[in-house]
């Protein structure tokens, strides 16, 4: 990576004066924190005389300290929060604090107990002095510790530009009333219900659980499981062994079952039956509804061996040991089909090898060897055992096979989408699985013989240690499969600027498949549910629309909690009479609050949210909850303008993790490297939606960089100090100073450093409108480092035109650079201008520099410069003359008409041979128009119209002194048509814009 200000100077005349200052990142930023917090920098409040602009982050939830993970999260916002203030907005960046449910609660009970790894956690991961522990014995102790300690310690020495008045819990008493309003409005609109749904269902604290309180299993799903009910008989009692399945479709192919004889079974009367099943499903069935009672313990070996009858063809199937069968998993007993499941053909295969442990459970190796897989469908690509063409395919001879896996989800995939069921199928013969899965299924289970369970796709354990399992509960819950809110909240989408772009889809995903919501706890921090207040409501459920609750969060210390009814929410959100309730919503208020009324302008001033950052991972949850509460409760034109969401972050190529200490904290790292380096980082590494990887290494080339760049702008700011000194008489002009009309004075090299400053100010804005922090730092920092590198290289920065241009293009940067490193822009900016960055705009192009010309011509300088190099380089010489060639005026002729007639071979040759002198040169002109026609193709009519306009052998004319300089050799310019000196015939190489090159 190359520095911004470039390298140094290479000639003599150029050595930078010494640097006036040190860069020292510590107390630099502690300058600039207390001069923000003294001024209030970022308190916003309305002012007509600009534009709003409203940004979110999801508020942090306490429970531990930050990490560098947690870092990007904030700062992203922040970034676009600063650039829009440089734009002339009047931006609002607020932030709570999240302490809802029983993540914090569970924490503290862990605490009290003495819990080794929570201990650990806290005091070398979290560095909590063993002092200090006691102060984390409640739930709201401990996080306020976590939330002065860490979060807001650390934001602060990040420099994030939040308005602070504005901060709250979610367990605060207003806070509280405003969830209240929100629940009993959508009672009252019908969209909570109370009834009987899966949840996922915490075994220790034995209530429900949602994403944000499970510490493994985030992703995980659970689906719903077919049972297929085969007979058996156990100790002379006809019994159903219940069989998981996710394809129902299958039991047809049923060759024989499973059970693993280390593990527990029992019988248990499950409703209605009696039920030949593992322990923890036993288990499981009790949670899901179902009445259930255990009535003995089985031992796994008196079943193996026997036979169970396949319900819906009468077989008898053979039940086997396998160590496989994951008893926690479904019911524990497990049906096989290996014509169709790779896994299983495997493991039958292994089981007919296995004589000894066969007959150790009495069964006849004869037995099993005769058992065959049974096909159920056909589909093109395989024989009649699609299985076993697919296991033999790859190689595959042991259940270890890494591989085994990867090929039954493909087989899988192969048959839902394009197997056919055999005529055995009767009224389902001959149709696609995809089609006929659901309807076989309830067919089924309509007729007793299928049943149904759910399960997770994975392991699931919660914060508190507990198991989570999916349980039926009666509980309150959010109805989002409600047609009118789903199609709404399809609208909200509709409206929305997603970033990146095909989020969208996502949200409109998540709207689709979700149903019911439970929203309530047993107990946990948080708001009580107004009509039942054993229960809380749950993170999530709690967190939709708290972004209207900033507007007006600082106002409120003065309001009585007991007037925050629900007539001052219906007027804040709706006005005196209603009016503004959402299209088809009637809202009666008995008694309008003034207050309320007085607030309503705050909040109507800062509403919609204009952004909202946040991790991707909570589009599947947070986030459409998110556009469903507001699509539901406010009116369209306060709906949610756009999100953004971000990825995760790595350490070292890791997963962070706070419980294996696996973490950087911000203020280790801040102290280190300094808040700029860390912001720059993070931000220069990836785009927001992208993961990002911190690498101690790369942070530290970036402060080294930093740093140059610091020392770079001090040069500059010494000569601007000078001019300045000067032009008021207080010094007489000296050797480094800028003179008055130096603007006047430019050179070429000048002009076209400026105009790709103009370029670069239009990228930067670009990205930035977009959330590109990665593409907006990178073409002001790194891309113009180059620039300026080249800039160098080819001029005397002593001039006054160069010291004036470089001077302009500090100034640029600094406020194309300032949302990222806010410190080091700030004290640069103030150094050079006399007033802080943030107090300035953000740059426009200028017209006047903006040069598609002269951009080309120096282009064309540092071309020929490579091409020169490379030639140096593959012959390995020191040339003493290097001659260049330039293209013929007949080559400029077809390169005129290539322009002129467009990227059309067939067209540009008809064209270029009614020219009688073209026509005689043949071949040559063909492959020159081939070659033409690439460099047109590639290139605008704008960049074209400015090719047409050069006089390429003046420029190379203008680049002599350079060239020689450059390699130290004399330059010898000819044209080809100009009876030039060519021993080596290299003339006629020449085309267009790329002379030929001869070295001597």
């Amino acid at each position: 990576m190359g520095v911004l200000l470039g390298n140094q100077p290479e000639t003599g005349d150029m050595t930078a004066p010494p640097r006036e200052t040190e860069y020292e990142p510590g107390e630099l930023e502690r300058k600039w924190r207390t001069r923000w917090d003294e001024q209030g920098r970022y308190e916003a409040d309305p002012d007509d005389g600009e534009d709003p602009t409203f940004i979110t982050v999801p508020y942090p939830y306490p429970s531990g300290g930050m990490h560098i993970g947690h870092v990007r999260t904030f700062t992203v916002p922040d970034v676009y929060a600063r650039y829009r203030r440089l734009q002339g907005d009047n931006v609002l960046f607020p932030l709570g604090w999240h302490v809802t449910g029983t993540p914090i609660v569970g924490a503290v009970e862990r605490l009290k107990e003495g819990e080794e790894e929570q201990l650990s956690v806290l005091q070398d991961t979290y560095n909590v002095p063993k002092d200090e522990l006691q102060q984390l014995e409640t739930p709201m102790g401990y996080a306020r510790y976590f939330i002065e300690n860490h979060y807001k310690q650390g934001f602060e020495q990040l420099g994030l530009s939040i308005d602070w008045r504005r901060e709250f819990t979610t367990n605060d008493e207003r806070y509280s009333k405003f969830i209240t309003w929100q629940y009993e409005t959508l009672r009252e609109r019908g969209l909570l219900e109370k009834g009987l749904n899966p949840v996922n269902y915490c075994t220790n604290e034995q209530q429900p659980v949602t994403t944000h309180d499970l510490l493994e299993g985030e992703d995980a799903e659970y689906q719903e499981f077919t049972l297929v009910k085969f007979g058996a008989e156990i100790d002379s009692e006809d019994v159903v062994a219940p069989m998981a399945t996710l394809r129902p479709e299958t039991v047809r192919g049923v060759t024989n079952a499973y059970v693993n004889p280390n593990a527990e079974y029992v019988l248990a009367r499950v409703d209605e039956e009696t039920w030949f099943v593992s322990k923890a499903a036993a288990e499981k069935f009790d949670l899901q509804a179902r009445e259930v009672e255990v009535l003995e313990e089985i031992d796994a070996a008196d079943v193996i061996g026997q036979t169970v009858a396949n319900p819906v063809t009468g077989d008898e199937v053979l039940i086997l040991p396998a160590d496989f069968v994951d008893a926690d998993n479904a019911t524990g007993v497990v049906m096989s089909v290996p014509a169709h499941s790779p896994d299983d053909y495997v493991a039958l295969q292994e089981a007919k090898a296995d004589d000894e442990r066969m007959r150790e459970y009495g069964i006849d190796p004869e037995d099993v060897a005769a058992i065959e897989p049974v096909p159920i469908l056909e589909i093109e690509g395989y024989g009649e055992i699609p299985a076993r063409d697919a296991v033999q395919a790859a190689g595959i001879e042991s259940s270890d096979d890494p591989q085994l896996e990867e090929v039954t989800a493909d087989l899988y995939q192969d048959e839902f989408h394009s197997g056919r069921l055999l005529d055995s199928y009767g009224e389902f013969a001959g149709e696609v699985i995809e089609d006929v899965r659901d309807r076989f299924r309830d067919h089924y289970r309509a007729e007793g013989l299928f049943d149904t369970m759910h399960e997770f796709t994975e392991e699931v354990v919660c914060r508190c240690g507990g198991d989570v399992e999916v349980a039926q509960k009666e509980t309150w819950f959010l109805r989002y499969s409600d047609e009118e809110w789903s199609r709404k909240a399809h609208e909200a989408v509709d409206q929305l600027e997603a970033i990146p772009e095909n989020t969208a889809d996502q949200y409109d995903h998540t709207i689709d498949w979700l149903e019911e919501w439970p929203c309530i706890r047993n107990y946990g921090l948080g708001t009580r549910l107004p009509w039942d207040d054993e229960f809380v409501i749950e993170p999530l459920s709690d967190s939709t629309i708290y972004m209207s609750y900033y507007t007006i969060a600082h106002r409120l210390e003065d309001v009585p909690a007991e007037e925050m009814d629900r007539d001052f929410f219906d007027t804040l959100f709706y006005g005196p009479d209603g009016e503004d309730a959402p299209e088809g919503v009637e809202v009666e208020i008995d008694e309008p609050s003034e207050t309320a009324l007085e607030l309503r302008e705050e909040w109507d001033y800062w509403y919609p949210v204009d952004f909202r950052c946040s991790g991707n991972d909570l589009i599947q949850n947070h986030l459409t909850f998110y556009l469903f509460h507001h699509a539901e409760l406010f009116e369209r034109e306060n709906w949610p303008q756009g999100i953004t969401v971000m990825g995760m972050g790595l350490l070292e190529g890791k997963k962070m993790s706070s419980s294996k200490g696996h973490v950087v904290l911000p203020g280790e790292a801040i102290s280190e490297y300094g808040a700029d380096t860390v912001r720059f980082f993070l931000l220069n590494s990836s785009e927001p939606w992208q993961d990002f990887d911190w690498r101690a290494d790369q942070v530290a080339t970036t402060r080294d960089q930093l740093e140059r760049f610091w020392s770079r702008a001090q040069d500059v700011i010494r000569d601007a100090r000078s001019a300045s000194e000067q032009s008021s008489g207080d010094e007489p002009r000296g050797e480094n100073t800028v003179p008055e009309g130096a603007r006047d004075e430019l050179k070429h090299i000048d002009r076209w450093l400026l105009s790709k400053l103009q370029a670069t100010i239009r990228d930067v804005t670009a990205s930035m409108e977009r959330f590109e922090t990665r593409s907006a730092s990178q073409a002001a920092f790194y891309q113009f480092d180059e620039h300026l590198k080249w800039y160098r290289r080819r001029t005397g920065t002593d001039r006054p035109g160069a010291k004036w241009t470089l001077q302009e293009v500090l100034r640029t940067r600094l406020r194309l650079l300032a949302p990222f490193a806010p410190f080091l822009t700030n004290e640069l900016h103030e150094q050079l201008e006399g007033e802080a960055v943030e107090d300035a705009a953000w740059p426009e192009p200028d017209p006047e520099f903006e040069s598609v010309r002269t951009e080309l011509q120096e282009q064309l300088v540092a071309d020929v410069t490579d091409d020169i190099a490379d030639i140096v380089d593959v012959t390995d010489t020191d040339p003493e003359t290097i001659r260049l060639y330039v293209a013929a005026d007949w080559k400029r002729t077809v390169f005129e008409e290539v322009v002129e007639t467009g990227p059309d071979v067939g067209a540009v040759m008809g064209n270029v041979m009614q020219h009688e002198s073209l026509r005689e040169k043949g071949d040559a002109v063909n492959d020159l128009v081939q070659d033409l026609v690439s460099v047109v193709r590639e290139r605008d009519d704008e960049t074209l119209q400015a090719m047409l306009d050069i006089d390429e052998r003046s420029v190379y004319e203008a680049a002599q002194s350079f060239l020689a300089r450059e390699f130290d050799a004399e330059i010898e310019l000819y044209a080809e048509d100009g009876d030039p000196h060519d021993p080596a015939g290299k003339a006629s190489q020449a085309e267009p814009f790329r002379p030929a090159v001869h070295l001597e």
